[in-house]
C-alpha cells in the first residue's frame, strides 16, 4: 500500500514538474514524505556551505524534476535523507574526520524558533557529564548553574552538586541520553572526594517547564589591588535580551570600571549579530571597521555582493546607543562547551585587542547557519502549512579581520585552568578559580590558580550539548538572497 502511495504521489510531482532542477516549484496539494524531501534537497541545493562536495547535491546531478523525484523516492524518510545529503556528517564520521557537525532538521519549527527567542522546555539545571575515574562506562553529572525563576530554583540543588543517578538507575555513557530527556526525573546526589562519587543518600525531583533564560546571569563590579573590574556571566547569544546586555554595559561604564572578565565559559553562541553588539560593548573605537566576514559556497558567493556577508562593529542596536568601554585588552574565561558565537567574539576581537583567555579549549565551531522553511523562497512567509519541518544546515564560514578562521579544533587558552569538581567555586566570588585567575593578571597580585589535570578532566557531554541548536551561530536569511539565486 505504501509503495502504490509513493507511486502516486510520484506521478503527482513529475506531472507538474519544471524540467530543470535549478527552477522547480513545488506543486503537491497533499503533504507527503516526497514533498518534504523535495523542499530538503532543493535548499541544501542553493544554500549548503559544503554543496560543491556532496554529488547528489550537484547542480547537474539530475537533468529533471522526474529524475530528481526518483531519487528521492527511494529514500526512507526526511532525516535519512537530510543526514545522506550532509558532507562528512557526525552521525557517519567520528569526530576526528567529522566535517558537518551541526546541521539539523526539525519537524516542528516552532520549537527552532522559540530556542532562539531563549524560550525552552527546562527544569532549570545546567550541567556537565563525566566519566568516573573508577569505571569509565559510568557517568556522573556535575550542576554548573541553576536558571533563576525555573523548577530548579525552587528546589534543594545549586552549582556544584553531583549526581549519578536518574529514577534510582546509575547513569552511563549508553544510558544518560534517554534518562536526562526526561519530562519529569529525580536526581540521586553524591559528594565528591578526590575523584570518588559517593551516594548520599539525597534525591531532587526537577520537572521541565517552558522557560525563558535571560543569558545575563551575572553583571558586577569587583574593586581589587586598586582596579574596578566588570565581571559578566553571560550564557546565550540570545537576540531579544540584546538592550539588557547593553543595560550591564551601562552600569559597569557609571560604576568606573576599567577592566572587564567575560565569562563566556557555558556560553554556546546564537546571533552573529549579537555577538557583533558585545565585541562593540567591548570596543567602541573600531565603529564601522570589520569584525568578522562570512564565506558562503561558491554559488552564493557568484550571486550576491560579498559586502552583504560583513558584519561590523557598530555604534548602536537600532535606535539605542551602545554602551562602550574602549577597552584595549579583555580577560574571556572559556570551557569546552564555549562555542560558536562565542569563538565569534574572541576570534573578532583577536586582530584589534588584546584577548586574554583562560579556561578551556573551546568547541571549534567556525561555522554558521540559517533557518530554511519550505517555501518559494525558503523563507517563513508563505510557508507550507501541510507540515513543520524545517532545516538549520550550516550555510557559512566566519573569519576574522585577518582572514583566520581555522578553529575547528577549538581556540586554545592563553591560560589552562579546566574546572575541577572538586574546587569550582561560587560563580562571581573572586575567590572561584578561573575568575581568581584573571584577577590575579590584573592586578598582579599572584592569585592565579594552576590546572590540575589529574583533577580536572573534560566533560564529555553537557545539557546544552544535548539540545539541538543549543550551540548553534545563526544569522537572518539575507535579504533579496534568494532571488539572485534564481538564475543558478
Amino acid at each position: 500500500m505504501k509503495n502504490s502511495y509513493k507511486a502516486l504521489i510520484l506521478f503527482i510531482i513529475t506531472a507538474f514538474a519544471f524540467q530543470s532542477c535549478e527552477d522547480m516549484d513545488d506543486t503537491l496539494g497533499v503533504a507527503s514524505e516526497v514533498e518534504i524531501d523535495d523542499f530538503i534537497w532543493k535548499g541544501l541545493n542553493l544554500y549548503y556551505l559544503w554543496q560543491e562536495d556532496v554529488p547528489d547535491l550537484a547542480d547537474d546531478r539530475f537533468a529533471n524534476q522526474g529524475e530528481l523525484n526518483e531519487f528521492l523516492m527511494a529514500t526512507s524518510g526526511p532525516a535519512n535523507l537530510f543526514q545522506s545529503l550532509l558532507y562528512k556528517p557526525v552521525s557517519q564520521f567520528p569526530v576526528p574526520e567529522a566535517v558537518d557537525r551541526f546541521s539539523v532538521l526539525v519537524d516542528d519549527y516552532t520549537y527552532l524558533e522559540n530556542l532562539f527567542q531563549g524560550i525552552s522546555t527546562h527544569n532549570g539545571i545546567e550541567f556537565g557529564l563525566r566519566r568516573k575515574e573508577s569505571n569509565p562506562s559510568e557517568i556522573y553529572g556535575w550542576v554548573k548553574y541553576v536558571i533563576p525563576g525555573s523548577n530548579a530554583s525552587n528546589k534543594d540543588i545549586q552549582r556544584g552538586d553531583i549526581f549519578y543517578a536518574v529514577n534510582g538507575t546509575s547513569l552511563t555513557d549508553i544510558n544518560f541520553q534517554d534518562l536526562l530527556s526526561a519530562q519529569n526525573y529525580t536526581l540521586s546526589l553524591a559528594e565528591y572526594d578526590g575523584g570518588a562519587i559517593t551516594p548520599n543518600g539525597q534525591t531532587v525531583s526537577l520537572t521541565k517547564t517552558q522557560l525563558t533564560e535571560n543569558p545575563v546571569l551575572l553583571a558586577d563590579v569587583i574593586e581589587t589591588g586598586g582596579h574596578k573590574v566588570a565581571y559578566l556571566m553571560y550564557n546565550g547569544f540570545t537576540a531579544n535580551f540584546d538592550l539588557q546586555l547593553n543595560q550591564a554595559f551601562g552600569t559597569f561604564l557609571s560604576e568606573g570600571a576599567t577592566e572587564l572578565v567575560l565569562d563566556l565559559r557555558y556560553n554556546g553562541g546564537g546571533s552573529v549579530q549579537t555577538s557583533a553588539y558585545l565585541a562593540s560593548m567591548i570596543t567602541g573605537q573600531f565603529n564601522g571597521q570589520l569584525f568578522a566576514k562570512q564565506q558562503w559556497n561558491s554559488k552564493v558567493e557568484a550571486a550576491i555582493d560579498p559586502s552583504r556577508f560583513i558584519n561590523n562593529f557598530t555604534n548602536a542596536i537600532g535606535n539605542t546607543p551602545i554602551n562602550s568601554m574602549n577597552l584595549s585588552r579583555v580577560y574571556i574565561l572559556t570551557a569546552s562547551g564555549t562555542a560558536s558565537a562565542s569563538e565569534l567574539v574572541i576570534n573578532g576581537l583577536k586582530p584589534y585587542i588584546n584577548v586574554v583567555q583562560i579556561g578551556d579549549v573551546t568547541t571549534g565551531k567556525n561555522v554558521g547557519s540559517i533557518t530554511l522553511y519550505d517555501s518559494p523562497d525558503f523563507s517563513r512567509e508563505d510557508r507550507n502549512r501541510r507540515h513543520k519541518y524545517a532545516m538549520q544546515p550550516l550555510v557559512f564560514k566566519t573569519i576574522n579581520k585577518d582572514g583566520f578562521g581555522e578553529y575547528q579544533d577549538g581556540l586554545p587558552p592563553t591560560v589552562l585552568l579546566r574546572e575541577d569538581t572538586g574546587n569550582l567555586g561560587q560563580l562571581g566570588n573572586p575567590t572561584e578559580p578561573l575568575l581568581s585567575t584573571a584577577l590575579g593578571l590584573i592586578t598582579g597580585n599572584a592569585r592565579m590558580m594552576k590546572s590540575n589535570d589529574e583533577k580536572a578532566s573534560k566533560d564529555f557531554k553537557d545539557s546544552k550539548s544535548m539540545r539541538a541548536f543549543a550551540t548553534d551561530m545563526y544569522i537572518e536569511m539575507p535579504e533579496g538572497l534568494f532571488d539572485a539565486l534564481k538564475g543558478f
